[in-house]
């Protein structure tokens, strides 16, 4: 039974609250595990500085690092170190100028060494609510062998509980000296790591709750961590009604039967210089009349240059921000992962009511990842399944690699997670380059099948009549043929045509 909200002590830190499903279950033991510079201790005095700000008394017991650095760092990062108590069992300068050995506990069963009752007196005198260890791991080089070290750490660890304390120790793992033994004395236990993508935070195991699954991301900052949580889908509240959302242009909500409804998955896809973009765009303008809010993230071009060319077009960008009704972020995918990004969404859908949300463009996307196309088809499926849970419709505007020749849906092997995909295609005919729309996939209704000519103009898109004496459209090379092909007339159902019965 996971214990409520209410009575969770909070980590300090707003993201891992989430993934800890509301912070740490109090009077419990919880290890920070990570190499060196992860940010362990960061996250202690994060989860101490919580602690005095809601009247608690903290207590950090340091047992490596100089004293003087150690408070000099943790002002710096904003944290209130007057108001921390500190017991301070580093090693002195005297230790090694003396030569004198430096033990914490001994390993025989004999009286309590100075120490060790400086742990027990401190701890006594400070009565603390919170208490952070590091690095615990420290201890195991102050005792004779891997038993005492264990042993030490269980009698520790619960005269901390009897004195209902909620702790948080750090460890270092290393190859020679792993961590994995500590598992057992500990109730949680949170894991810094480094991936290809930046750094991540996860949860192996938490006793007494749930937690978020998975690959958290977390980032080191002037203000201490920032830990952003691996989006969670969530679920759809009552049943959507599926609206249609028009282009405001006849000739595309005929190619799609009306629009695509809201709440749906759209994929836009061609080669470069062919319109994908300002098609998507046509979309908010038309929104933006209805007083609807978009935003559009630039993965893969700067936001003068977006901005230029839809003024240029007659899309009112500057007339849509100034209302409010329009957002433009310029993402730089080397700088996020894909976990900050997502961040990015849920604030807009959550905090500022985003209607239609565009990710320009997925290849750009993809470089969140470094690369890792398992990776990319599991954030963007989640991303994906978030909007559409939230009622909020997903434009994705896909790039294609070959701008005539053999025809491709989209380059990422995305295509199943979209509810419409609208192409894009640039066409040589009589040595003149042109371009056409079409519509491949349609989930919810049917869509026309017809291939049409687009142009972009000054003036805004134009979209003509289906180009039905062109064949070979899809391979860029099209063949014009001398007259229309023949169409079967439709008939009432059930009814059959003569051809057919004459054949028969």
């Amino acid at each position: 039974m996971s214990t409520p909200l209410a009575e969770r002590a909070s980590t300090g830190i707003a993201g891992l609250d989430e993934v800890l499903s509301g912070g740490l279950v109090p009077e419990r033991s919880y290890m920070v595990r990570g190499q060196a510079g992860s940010g362990k201790t960061m996250l202690g005095f994060h989860y101490l500085q919580q602690g005095i700000d809601e009247g608690e008394t903290a207590l950090f017991i340091n047992l490596e690092e100089d004293i003087r650095d150690l408070k000099e760092n943790a002002a710096a990062l904003g944290f209130d170190t007057d108001a921390i108590e500190f017991l301070d069992l580093s090693p002195s300068v005297d230790v090694f100028v003396d030569d004198d050995s430096y033990e914490v506990f001994e390993a025989a069963e004999v009286e309590r060494e100075p120490l060790t009752e400086k742990i027990v007196d401190g701890v006594t005198a400070v009565d603390p609510d919170r208490v952070v260890v590091d690095p615990l791991t420290q201890l195991r080089f102050l005792l004779s062998d891997d038993y005492q070290f264990r042993k030490q750490v269980v009698g520790f660890m619960r005269f901390l509980k009897d004195q209902e304390v909620t702790v948080l120790f750090t460890v270092q793992n290393t190859a020679s000296l792993p961590t994995d033994d500590l598992e057992f004395i500990t109730d949680g236990t949170i894991q810094l790591d480094a991936a290809e993508y930046g750094k991540t935070v996860r949860v192996p195991k938490f006793r007494g709750s749930s937690t978020q699954s998975g690959d958290h991301a977390y980032r080191i900052t002037d203000a201490g961590i920032e830990v952003y949580p691996a989006l969670q889908p969530g679920t759809r509240d009552g049943t959507l009604e599926f609206e249609q959302i028009s282009s405001g242009i006849p000739e595309v909500d005929e190619l799609l039967h009306g629009g695509i409804e809201r709440g749906t998955v759209t994929i836009v896809s061609g080669p470069t210089g062919v319109g994908k973009t300002t098609l998507s765009t046509q979309f908010m303008k038309e929104a933006a009349g209805r007083g609807e809010r978009s935003v559009i993230y630039l993965f893969e071009e700067n936001r003068e240059t977006f901005l230029a060319r839809s003024r240029a077009v007659n899309i009112p960008v500057d007339e849509m921000l100034a209302k409010g009704t329009l957002q433009v972020t310029e993402v730089e995918a080397l700088e996020r992962s894909p976990q900050e990004f997502a961040r990015m969404v849920r604030d807009e859908v959550e905090e500022e009511g985003a209607d239609i949300v565009m990710i320009d463009g997925i290849s750009g996307y993809r470089l969140t990842l470094r690369g890792d196309e398992e990776q990319m088809l599991q954030q963007m499926h989640a991303l994906g399944r978030y909007l559409k849970n939230a009622g909020v419709t997903g434009i994705f505007v896909d790039e294609t690699r070959n701008v005539t020749g053999e025809f491709h849906a989209t380059m990422e092997n995305i295509s199943y997670l979209a509810d419409n995909i609208v192409f894009l295609r640039h066409l040589e005919v009589g040595g003149e380059l042109r371009k056409a729309i079409g519509v491949l996939k349609k989930r919810t209704s049917d869509f026309e099948r017809t291939i049409r000519e687009f142009r972009i103009t000054k003036h805004g898109i134009t979209v003509g009549e289906p180009m039905s004496r062109l064949r070979g459209i899809l391979s860029g090379t099209p063949e014009i043929v001398d007259r229309e092909p023949e169409r079967e007339p439709e008939r009432e159902p059930g009814r059959r045509s003569r051809r057919r019965d004459a054949d028969e």
